[in-house]
């Protein structure tokens, strides 16, 4: 007899509630939970693919080691005292360790309650995650004016007039630092209600083809957009602090005047949208209606990505939309990790290039291979990868594949061998997705209402199994004893998660949320900036003096010509999640998605057609991939999907070794970042396009 189980997706940020049907363990259906209090029967293809991962031949079960070149099936004893003492052996000799955090690990709460644990056995000197290739830019402008690392302001579309949507696509990604499922039922409502969804972006994405309006704009350049959009505020004199003005420090008066000299001619030249357009939008935020304007990855990773988030920022409070209903607001989620968390920090640290940001304790990825392939004392030598797959999202990937070989001990904690863990000594797999329990933990803080929802485990552990926490804590155990330490009990996460909850300020305990397997509402956003803010003054930090250096170093960058390249931006689709979908059977079939998008004007130029194979190269690279003519993407611009690159040898992907594409950050260049973030420059990357000639055999 089949059971019906409800439970959160955990594949991606909207963490929508889906209805699992088993039998046994055999799992019958996944559907969408009408009854779910935030997603609303809402559900994607990449919920469906959680029956791949829990099923897949391909996934490792036990510990393995590479002996000779090759897996070798161990036990879990095993493997954690011979890493112990391999690290320890290292650590006596001086050498470095480090650890990389991959994006997974966000989406698994138990993580999260005991990898401090292991960062402190391993004595971890380098930390790195995915943070610094997509997101890091948010947290450095939410520290500084907001007094918190993850204090985020989200769109509150369910209420909204004007919503203006630049470089991001929820219409694929369910939302991105913004939980937000359901996004286009929810855009039809706001349409039924007069209201306007505009999107810009250098491709008509899935969100642009929903949209009421579309802009192309020029990739890398929409900082110039933004000071357009603000300066038509302030020019119209449509600025309107008076609801936030108690809440703003005396840095607001520096913004009007820093953006003055900005000519408007210039940015509309400079980004490619009119000033006509720019005005509009500006008229369009500050008019008598609740607006929002929403930035995300095409902002973010991007020379000037800081900058951009924080003009952002002061756009939405300078059009009045911040803390208002319709606009942007604070979430107060059941488990309130701005009031139980430190705010974080925002420092610079010494590198192998130079001094560079560090937010979080994290260092740039940009700096992660160079760390690996020093000739000195700082060298990394010992890595652990927790859930991540660096050499396929990381820029020039190319290079990390041969900084990972220099490692002397490298442990991976992964379901598969990947790109990257097959560079590793041994790997520590979890076990599957339906065996272990999931609570959003980092993504009710950026939901579009306040809530609350708790998943048991469906299937018992197999034998031999292990969650994530439980490899992640034993391990640190092991360390600790072999080095002599003081070795503390574990605090299973069900543990911490019930103290945390019953910590903030909704009181609720983990036996009630798990009691309603809808979730529990606790009601839509509300405005609540004053008593969230963290700041030592209890006040916006409108400019801090690094953001309004930056703004004078975009205007001196005005003044350079623009180089006559084609630009490259990636893309994503509804099926994809990164790298780590692609061994998904029903999510990988279909017609290849991995194809360099081309202006019908461009290909012409270049003599391409449909299907042709084309080389693209920049300057650390070159890959060859099927040509795709479209005018979705504008004149100028090609595209390449991330997240792929499965042609590696030794990747035990079955899969997605048929249709393997490859990797866009294999042209994605480590030179380039944010220099206020550290963040990753992987939009507008200059590259050629060239036609591959077909080789013809000799007679």
């Amino acid at each position: 007899m089949s059971t019906i189980h409800a439970r959160t997706c955990h594949i991606c940020e909207a963490n929508c509630g889906v209805l699992v049907e088993v039998e046994g363990r055999e799992i019958l259906s996944i559907r969408g939970n009408p009854d779910h209090v935030l997603s609303r029967g809402h559900i994607c293809p990449k919920a469906t693919a959680i029956a791949d991962l829990q099923d897949d031949p391909d996934r490792l079960h036990k510990p393995v080691k590479k002996v000779d070149g090759q897996w070798q099936e161990i036990g879990w004893e095993q493997a954690f005292t011979e890493i112990a003492g391999k690290l320890l052996d290292l650590k006596g000799q001086g050498a470095k360790p480090a650890m990389y955090m991959g994006n997974p690990s966000a989406h698994d709460y138990g993580i999260s309650t005991q990898i401090s644990a292991l960062r402190h056995a391993v004595g971890v000197k380098n930390l790195y995650s995915a943070s610094t290739l997509d997101q890091i830019p948010h947290h450095v402008v939410q520290y500084h004016m907001y007094g918190h690392v993850s204090l985020a302001a989200v769109p509150d579309i369910d209420r909204s007039q004007y919503l203006l949507i630049i470089g991001g696509n929820p219409a694929a990604s369910n939302g991105s630092i913004w939980t937000v499922p359901d996004f286009k039922k929810r855009v039809k409502e706001m349409r039924a209600r007069n209201g306007l969804l505009v999107v810009v972006d250098p491709r008509r994405t899935e969100t642009a083809k929903l949209a009421d309006e579309h802009h192309f704009v020029k990739p890398g350049t929409d900082t110039a957009l933004l000071i357009g959009i603000l300066k038509s505020i302030f020019d119209a004199g449509l600025a309107d602090i008076s609801r936030l003005e108690a809440i703003l420090d005396d840095s607001w008066a520096a913004i009007e005047p820093a953006i003055a000299g900005f000519d408007m001619d210039q940015l509309a030249a400079h980004c490619g949208i009119s000033v006509e357009d720019m005005q509009d939008m500006a008229a369009q935020l500050a008019a008598d209606q609740p607006a929002a304007i929403y930035g995300r990855m095409g902002v973010s990773v991007c020379e000037f990505g800081t900058l951009n988030q924080w003009l952002i920022q002061v756009i939405n409070i300078a059009s009045g939309n911040l803390d208002r209903e319709g606009g942007t607001m604070v979430p107060q989620p059941a488990l309130d990790t701005i009031n139980l968390v430190g705010r974080g920090s925002v420092r610079t640290v010494d590198t192998v290039r130079g001094v560079m940001p560090s937010v979080m304790g994290e260092l740039p990825m940009v700096t992660f291979a160079d760390e690996m392939l020093r000739d000195d004392d700082e060298r990394i030598r010992s890595l652990f990868v927790v859930t991540g797959n660096p050499v396929l999202s990381a820029p020039d990937g190319a290079k990390l594949d041969r900084a990972l070989e220099r490692l002397d001990l490298m442990v991976s904690f992964d379901m598969y061998v990947t790109e990257t863990s097959r560079h590793a000594d041994y790997i520590l797999p979890p076990c599957g997705p339906l065996e272990k329990d999931h609570y959003p933990f980092f993504f009710g803080p950026l939901a579009i209402r306040n809530y609350a929802s708790y998943s048991p485990a469906i299937f018992e552990l197999q034998e031999g199994e292990k969650t994530d926490w439980e490899i992640i804590a034993e391990l640190a155990r092991e360390i600790l004893a072999q080095d002599g330490q003081d070795v503390p009990n574990i605090r299973e996460p069900r543990d911490v998660l019930d103290g945390m909850l019953r910590s903030s300020p909704a009181g609720l305990t983990l036996a009630e949320v798990e009691a309603a397997p809808n979730g529990i509402d606790l009601g839509p956003l509300r405005p609540c900036m004053a008593e969230r803010l963290r700041t030592e003054d209890k006040k916006i930090l409108c400019a801090h003096p690094d953001f309004l250096a930056e703004l004078q170093r975009f205007a001196a960058s005005l003044e350079d010509e623009q180089p006559d390249a084609l630009r490259l931006i990636g893309r994503r689709h509804v099926r994809q999640n990164n790298s780590w979908l692609h061994n998904s059977a029903r999510l990988l079939k279909g017609p290849d998605r991995c194809t360099l998008m081309i202006h019908p004007d461009d290909a012409a130029a270049r003599g391409l057609v449909d299907g042709v194979m084309a080389s693209v190269s920049s300057r650390v690279n070159s890959v060859e991939l099927p040509v795709e003519i479209t005018d979705d993407v504008m004149k100028g611009v090609v595209s390449i999907p991330h997240g792929f690159g499965h042609g590696r040898k030794g990747v035990g992907l079955s899969v997605a070794a048929a249709k393997p594409g490859v990797s866009i950050n294999d042209l994605t260049d480590t030179e380039r970042f944010d220099p206020l973030s550290g963040n990753a420059v992987l939009n507008a990357v200059s590259v050629t396009v060239e036609k591959v000639e077909a080789l013809v055999a000799a007679e």
